[in-house]
């Protein structure tokens, strides 16, 4: 595999204005903080695996007006594959979801996922789940392709990216911890939504 995740994050990048973001834990955090700053205040990594989809649909279904993106991988939605089920009932016209498909758990120091041996195939579990609009993209005009149609598309839209293991060289690291990053979204939400999700303190 020859695509690598932050070159899909940079075709990607540019599609994006107003959109939500929830992405995994790891090293696609600091990729697509450098990939995508302007959807800094926009995006939020969420730290537990299997929930990076499930939360960016909770996104979708409560500001159904809003296009919403999750950036999960191979291994967070193999640790929760019930949300496929979910998504074809539900059929959320607003959510976007990309899986990065590295067939590895690199986080934890490269262990092979279920989708290393070439059975396991994501995008067909999906479509089997009731989301029609599965898809698998092993080049980056073809991942490119699929951002713009998932986008535009009034039903849940998934692509699986078959991306390289490894992490970019070079990357900057973000300046901020997972509490921070947390405010930092809700706060944004709050701003362009004209909504209160956290009020003042009681106790200062």
């Amino acid at each position: 595999m020859t695509m690598t995740r932050y070159a899909c994050m940079q075709a990607l990048a540019p599609r994006l204005k107003d959109e939500l973001v929830i992405l995994s834990l790891g090293g696609s955090v600091d990729e697509w903080y450098n990939a995508a700053p302007h959807m800094r205040t926009a995006s939020l990594f969420q730290q537990q695996l299997g929930c990076v989809t499930p939360q960016a649909f909770g996104l979708a279904a409560g500001l159904p007006h809003r296009r919403v993106i999750s950036l999960d991988t191979d291994g967070g939605l193999l640790f929760n594959l019930g949300i496929l089920a979910t998504l074809g009932n539900e059929q959320p016209a607003n959510l976007f979801i990309v899986v990065w498909d590295n067939e590895c758990y690199q986080s934890i120091g490269g262990p092979p996922t279920h989708t290393a041996r070439g059975r396991v195939d994501l995008a067909a579990i999906a479509r089997g789940a009731g989301v029609a609009q599965a898809h698998t993209a092993r080049t980056l005009d073809e991942f490119d392709a699929h951002c713009a149609a998932g986008l535009a598309a009034d039903v849940p839209y998934l692509v699986v990216a078959k991306v390289a293991a490894g992490l970019q060289p070079g990357i900057k690291r973000k300046h901020s911890d997972g509490r921070e990053d947390k405010y930092i979204f809700v706060r944004h939400v709050e701003a362009t939504e004209g909504i209160t999700i956290m009020g003042p303190s009681e106790h200062n």
